[in-house]
């Protein structure tokens, strides 16, 4: 479980700089400020993830998350309040090229963006309004981790934080892209995880 006073010490870790391991309403991720360089840095070089590789941006509420978007379209943010939050990534337009550290330099015109939706144990987290950039708390290409005893030890070993929530559900998030939704409806699942495609084409 995740208590106030752990929230407010992630939030802490974030402003600072830090990099944290903590639970999400999937699997254990790893977290730092999506715009500062260093931290960023440090999140892939404890993955071993290739730097150019995207990331998502995560916040803890909804409301939050489509304030930071305001250029988002109607039935974009439309399909965003039907979907969040909830254990999906969302890869939205991204016009004004907003966390451009998290979008990577091949594609800065998409976000990836995540809110979760958060478990009674881990409810403490709705009080953190900075938005991180985040990632499984894995090794490139290993296993999710459903707990925090199964974050690789060399993770662990070395980010500024851990939190830990518990056993977590241990699936990964459905990835839904929505970058043409506004022009033409269509939409896409690039990876289905622990939102199904029926669930996904009903909200839509």
């Amino acid at each position: 479980m995740v208590t106030a006073e752990a929230a407010e010490t992630f939030s802490r870790c974030m402003a600072v700089g830090g990099v944290a391991v903590f639970p999400a309403d999937t699997v254990y991720g790893l977290a730092c400020d999506p715009d500062t360089p260093e931290a960023v840095r440090r999140l892939y070089a404890l993955k071993g993830r290739r730097p150019d590789k995207p990331a998502a941006v995560m916040f803890f509420r909804r409301d939050l998350a489509l304030e930071a978007l305001p250029e988002l379209g109607p039935r974009t943010r439309e399909a965003a309040e039907r979907l969040l939050p909830g254990a999906v990534t969302l890869l939205l337009p991204n016009p004004l090229h907003r966390f451009p550290l998290a979008c990577g330099p091949g594609a800065p015109g998409v976000l990836g963006l995540r809110v979760p939706a958060l478990p009674d144990a881990l409810a403490p987290l709705a009080a953190v309004s900075w938005p991180v950039l985040q990632s499984s708390a894995n090794l490139a290409g290993g296993a999710d981790p459903r707990a925090l005893d199964e974050v690789p030890e060399s993770i662990r070993a070395h980010a500024d934080l851990l939190l830990d929530g518990g056993e977590l559900a241990g699936t990964p998030s459905t990835v839904v892209d929505l970058t043409t939704y506004e022009a033409d409806g269509r939409w896409a699942i690039l990876r289905e995880g622990a939102v199904a495609a029926d669930t996904v084409a009903r909200a839509l």
